[in-house]
Order: structure tokens, then sequence, then C-alpha cells
């Protein structure tokens, strides 16, 4: 009897599925021969570009009003700065972060801040507005991240430089530093662990390589043609979807282990995200979701960061030039490896170099939100209810109508008015989100990321190995270099 309960179940199921599957399909209209569908369908647009982000650039340029329709994915794209502000902040309710997207990285997020909407979003913004605001959390981060310069970042590089090859130095994986750097610090930050992944003669813990795991098949699913096609892979437990129930069983497992821990031992008196949280939320599953949602944007986003910033750096030796003059200007030639937070909140020049490196590749590059009733945007274009909207900051760092005629130079001078950082409208730069999303860790992934700038240029020159070639970009949710960013690395005399 359950036997055939079960075969019933399964086949109503399939039949269910399948239905869908045919109602998502001729939603998408998959017949469209429009030129750009025929582009993405073929993939015959990466005969001209490295990377997708490149063509949509392409696309968004040719664009009158900076915005086109991808007929296939029933997603509509823009580099309007006027759109953005629209999405973000005018008509805000009307364009949430929807179910599709929640069913995509739920397995991983749960009801994490960057997984929901509504309440429930409402009350943890206003819960880690009031976390991350305060200044006793920014001194306990920035201890945490010069302490991980000092004692891990600092003595890798400079065991690379001392090690002579026939090129005279060693190559560095810098990608993979960064990645290792940033999960150390967003670990202790958030849950006051140290996993030890910045040490690179070990394999990165098994933590880690789950959360990394977890991270890559979640973004994966956001790129399939139809999303039937994983939840049928989820349904029957095979492939991509097992190995992800798996690394999510892991990630699991160590969170709910750290909150029971900090439970029995106490929290008031500990400083990290999780002590903080407790004392404002009973339910154990939902701190493991708030918690792992801060673990993912903290980790990847800055590494992601870091890496572009010295792919730059490595092909503008007149920058680097420019942040030692102004540290040496600043906190003086012979001061310590990491400068205090007061003495880099005077280096402007400085500040402009990593707003600008981040223009150019955002390390989130695009972001997308769902249209609940039928809309018009500024720029005169209809989104009909469900449709996926995606503004781009990647292609906006690219715009001429945006940034100007050098739009596609790396130049920090950009951001300065008489020596004075100036920023912009954050609807024509939104790399952190803007309006109501604004991201609520920027001064704190700016001040990690200056840090570490500041600490590497001051002591090494770090050249990319072999030809300085534009980065391809592996899927997923932040921008990962594809191959790594490998370096040499030798120390300043």
């Amino acid at each position: 009897m359950s036997a055939t309960l079960g075969v019933l179940f399964f086949s109503f199921n399939f039949i269910f599925s399948l239905f869908s599957f045919l109602v998502f399909i001729l939603r998408l209209k998959p017949w469209c021969n429009c030129h750009v569908c025929r582009a993405f369908l073929g993939a015959t647009w990466s005969t001209e570009f490295g990377n997708l982000c490149d063509w949509y650039t392409h696309l968004l340029k040719s664009s009158l009003t900076g915005t086109f329709h991808v007929h296939v994915l029933g997603n509509t794209i823009t580099a309007n700065p006027e759109n953005v502000e629209y999405i973000l902040k005018t008509r805000f309710d009307n364009y949430p972060k929807g179910k599709p997207f929640s069913t995509i990285l739920g397995d991983l997020l749960g009801r994490g801040i960057f997984n929901v909407d509504g309440d429930t979003w409402r009350f943890q913004r206003k819960m880690a507005s009031l976390e991350l605001g305060s200044s006793s959390v920014r001194s306990y981060a920035f201890e945490i991240v010069a302490s991980e310069i000092r004692n891990r970042l600092i003595p890798i590089l400079a065991e690379a430089a001392a090690v002579k090859e026939p090129k005279n130095t060693a190559v560095l994986d810098l990608q993979d530093v960064f990645r290792r750097f940033s999960f150390d610090n967003i670990c202790l930050f958030s849950f006051g662990l140290d996993p030890g992944c910045l040490g690179l003669s070990m394999p990165i813990s098994e933590f880690a390589a789950a959360f990394d795991l977890a991270s890559k098949i979640s973004a994966e699913r956001a790129v399939t043609a139809s999303p039937i096609v994983w939840k049928i892979k989820r349904f029957l437990n095979i492939g991509s979807e097992k190995k992800l129930k798996e690394a999510v069983k892991m990630v699991d497992s160590l969170a709910m282990e750290m909150i029971r821990h900090r439970r029995e031992m106490g929290f008031s008196d500990q400083k990290d995200l999780l002590s903080r949280f407790m004392a404002s939320v009973d339910d154990d599953n939902y701190l493991r979701d708030i918690v792992v949602s801060f673990l993912l944007a903290g980790r990847d986003t800055v590494s992601a960061g870091l890496t572009s910033f010295f792919y730059l750096i490595s092909g503008h030796p007149e920058v680097e030039r420019a942040i030692r003059e102004e540290s040496d200007r600043v906190v003086g030639p012979d001061s310590g490896d990491v400068a205090s937070f007061g003495k880099m909140r005077d280096m402007h020049y400085l500040h402009a170099a990593v707003y600008e490196s981040m223009r150019l590749f955002p390390p989130v590059q695009f972001d997308s939100k769902f249209c609940k009733e039928d809309d018009v945007l500024p720029d005169g274009t209809f989104v009909r209810r469900g449709t996926r909207v995606t503004y781009h900051p990647y292609a906006m760092g690219r715009m001429e109508r945006i940034w100007g005629p050098d739009c596609l130079e790396f130049k920090p001078e950009r951001w300065l008015k008489d020596g004075v950082f100036t920023p912009v409208c954050l609807y024509k730069y939104p790399v952190f989100q803007a309006g109501l999303r604004v991201c609520l860790g920027k001064e704190l992934a700016i001040m990690e990321m200056k840090s570490v700038v500041l600490a590497l240029i001051r002591r090494f020159d770090i050249r990319v190995a072999g030809p300085n070639r534009e980065p391809r970009f592996s899927p997923g949710l932040t921008a990962t270099v594809r191959g790594g960013l490998p370096v040499h690395v030798q120390e300043r005399s």
C-alpha cells in the first residue's frame, strides 16, 4: 500500500512539474527569433566577448534607453540610473527579491536577510543596522582584520617573496589567498570561530569547502534555463542537488554546533555577531539563517574586490606610487604594517582608488528583483508582472553616458575634488545597492579592503604573472576570476 502511494505521489509530482515546465517555457517565448535571444540560446556572443557581463554591457551601450530585454529568460536588464532609483527607491514595494530568488537560495540562506522581503526583512535590517552601526562593532572588526594582516597575510606574502624561482619569484594565486583571508575574518566576526584557512600549506577547512560548494551550486541554479531542471534533480536527490544537500548539511551542522556551544557558555560578554543577535532571537534555526547570510555577504565580496584591485594596480604603477606617497605623508614611512582606522580616514586618494576599482569591477556584477504588478520604468520600458528586472553595476561602470569618455580608464582622480574624496549618487554607482536595501556592511567592507591594500602596497611590489589580460569570470553570486590571479611578489627595499 505504502509503495503504491509512493508511486502515485511521484507520478503526481512529475506530471505537475512537467505541466509547470511547459507553462514556464510558453511564457518565456522560446520561439523568439530576435538577435539577442538567438545569440543567448546559441552562445554565439562568446565568439566576440570573453564574459557574459561584457556582452550585456555591449547591448546596454547600444540601447538608446540603456535597457534591453532577454525574452527567453523573461528578464529586463538596465544600466539607466533613473531606472535603478525607481526600482530601489521610488517603487521599492513593487520590486522585491521575490519568491523565485528566495527559492533558489533558500537551501543555503533560509530566512536570512538577503533572501527575504516584507516584515522578516525589516526586522533583520533594523537589528543588523543597530549592531553594525555601533562603534564597538567597528572596533572589533578592525581588530580582527589588523590581526589577520599582521599574523597571517603578510607572512604568507613575505614567504612567497623569499622563494627564488628561475623567474626570480614564486607565483602565488592572490585570489585564493584573499578568499582564505576573507573567510577567516568573516567567521571570526560572525561566529567567533577561526577556521584557520589562511595557511596555504594546509587544506581548506571542511566548513569553508562546504560553504564554497553550496554557494557555487546555488548560483548555478540561477542560470539554468528553467528552475524545473534543478527542482527535479533535487526531488530525485541526484547530481549537483545531491552535492548541495550534503554541503548545506555540513554548514548547518557547524552553525548549529556553534549556536549550542554559545548558549551553553553564555554570550552576553562576547563581541561576535552571533552573540549579539542571540540577545534578540531565540529561534536557533533563524539565528543560523541570519549569520550564514552575513557569512556569504562578507566573504566573497571583499575577496572579489581585493582581487580586482590588485589586478588593476599591477597595470597602473602611477596609482600605486600615489597611494604610497599619501601613506608616507599621513602615517609616516616607518609606521607599522596596519594604519589606524583614523589615519585611513585621512587617505582620500586610497579611498578613491578602492571606489574606482569597484566601479570597473564590482564584486557583485548584477542584482535582480521581480516585478509584482505591471509597471513602466522612467525610460518608458514596460515591465510585465512576474518579470525579472536586473540592474547591472558592471555595465554601468563602463557607460560613457554616465562616466564620460574616459569611462574605461582606471582614474581614482575622478573621485577627488580639491584632493578630497567626493562620492557620487548611489543610483549611478549601485555597487553597494542603494535605497532601502543599501548595504549595511559597506563601511566595514571598505575598511577591510583599505587595510589590506595599504599594508601590502607599503611592503610589497605585486605584479600579475604573465600577460595582463582582461579577467574571465566564473558563473557565481560574486565576481570570481576563472583560474585565479597568479602574481609575483617582491619585498620592497
